[in-house]
């Protein structure tokens, strides 16, 4: 279903009302235009429709605003929630001069990386398959003011809620403080929550779509099965598109960022990567853990370029207070077989076509398509520099000692942090025009302004500490 005429085909015989365009900006959100379905022509579904750029944080100047946003046709999916019969065509933004896809938008990064993977010759294909985290709440309340600034949060599973009166009166039944993760209902109360959200996402066509709840209280987890590395981000995108959307539809709220709850453990995003050429894995082979020195060099790259990386994939000042030492995540920048305290794993695979590496210092805040062409690339610079990755940790990293600890690089530590480690190194990044100069400095303002204004921005716990000095 990739030309024109089979999608107005599809609009007449499913009679569809309206064609939604969504393309994704540069912080990750998912935003769209739409069009009645009657207006729909060969000619919008070859070359697209105008969007104002410079209304898009990161984009055009208001002197050349004028955007286009091009469709991808193998992207079209029926959503399932619209209450008008709508088909979703996912878009780049593109040139409409040249019709190019536009160098910050981020589909496009996501299309050059996989040319640039090809072009080099090292493999034709990367697969990646992610593993998400996300909180769902009853009901959130923000007051952001001159005079206020706060946040409470309700939820049926947290044992806050245990004292609490309910019309068809409490039910008592709770996760035990960490003891959460793989609970069965009724300790688990988002189950069904979640069976709807895999059921959509299989109707969708993603595929195999496991689900179960997390370690923390109100989390859940979801994982999908692998792609290429722009389907792989267009899933991601609809997943999270397809949460938000069932979780309203049961009076609840769902948020990915990283660590909503102080004493609980925060969200990932695992990211499962593997290169293949002419359907051959090139992972597997006979060194560590059943690796091939391509894959080690390939990790390799990763972890020396992980500290640049944190800006795309810990994309937010949240995220790093996932990314904080002691609180058993991955903030240390080793490797090692099965050992989920490492930055990246190793996973069990029992045949070398599941050969994988597993990137685990991601959240669910990053932009997928620049997340995950920036470890493509990452890891394509130790490959082409035949980097080594040094000895694996082989065991739990979170009991290490102080002294164990003084030598082993860590991720950043804030976003400050991680947007001046992308100034000081992306030339990586640059190769193949996958990401230009001008989309790395358009992404580090548009980060910078957030980051600005958390840091202009007084904090409840500085009226704890400081409002009686």
């Amino acid at each position: 279903m990739s030309n024109p005429e089979t999608i107005l085909e599809r609009i007449e015989k499913e009679r569809l009302k309206i064609v939604d365009l969504r393309f994704t900006d540069l912080a990750g959100r998912f935003r769209h235009t739409a069009i009645d379905a009657g207006s729909v022509d060969a000619t919008v579904l070859e070359h697209g429709l105008f969007i104002d750029g410079s209304a898009v944080p990161g984009w055009r100047d208001v002197s050349e605003s004028d955007l286009l946003l091009k469709p991808d046709l193998a992207s079209a999916f029926v959503d399932p929630f619209t209450a008008q019969p709508t088909l979703v065509l996912l878009c780049d933004g593109s040139d409409p001069a040249t019709g190019i896809g536009y160098e910050r938008d981020p589909r496009s990064v996501a299309r050059r990386a996989a040319r640039h993977l090809a072009d080099l010759g090292v493999a034709d294909e990367a697969l990646l398959a992610a593993e998400l985290a996300f909180f769902l709440f009853d009901d959130v309340r923000l007051e952001i003011g001159g005079m206020a600034g706060g946040y409470r949060l309700q939820a049926s599973e947290s044992g806050r809620a245990a004292s609490q009166s309910y019309a068809d009166g409490n039910p008592g039944h709770r996760p035990a403080p960490g003891d959460a993760y793989l609970a069965m209902p009724p300790t688990d109360h988002l189950a069904e929550i979640r069976a709807e959200v895999a059921t959509i996402l299989t109707s969708l066509g993603l595929g195999r779509v496991q689900h179960r709840h997390g370690r923390a209280t109100c989390q859940c987890e979801l994982s999908s099965g692998p792609s290429p590395l722009l389907r792989a981000a267009d899933r991601l995108q609809v997943i999270k598109y397809v949460v938000h959307q069932v979780a309203a539809s049961y009076g609840k709220s769902a948020t990915f960022m990283a660590k909503p709850l102080v004493e609980e453990p925060g969200s990932g995003l695992h990211v499962n990567l593997s290169l293949h050429r002419g359907g051959k894995p090139l992972f597997a082979g006979q060194g560590y853990a059943d690796l091939s020195p391509l894959c080690l060099s390939f990790i390799a790259g990763v972890l020396a370029h992980a500290r640049a990386l944190n800006a795309f994939t810990n994309a937010t000042t949240n995220s790093y207070r996932r990314l904080r030492p002691g609180l058993d995540e991955p903030v240390l920048l080793t490797y090692a077989a099965f050992n989920r305290s490492a930055a990246i794993r190793i996973p069990f695979a029992a045949r070398p076509e599941y050969k994988r590496i597993e990137v685990r210092f991601p959240d669910p805040t990053a932009n997928p398509y620049l997340a995950f062409a920036a470890i493509l690339m990452a890891g394509l610079d130790g490959i082409e520099r035949q980097l080594e990755p040094g000895d694996a940790m082989d065991r739990n990293l979170y009991d290490l000692r102080a002294v164990e600890l003084e030598d082993l690089p860590r991720a950043c530590q804030d976003l400050g942090e991680a947007l001046a480690a992308l100034e000081a190194d992306h030339e990586f990044l640059e190769r193949g025009d996958v990401m230009p100069p001008d989309l790395v400095e358009a992404y580090i303002q548009v980060k910078r302004r957030e980051l600005e204004r958390v840091e202009r921005t007084p904090h409840p716990v500085e009226f704890q500490l400081y409002y009686s000095l």
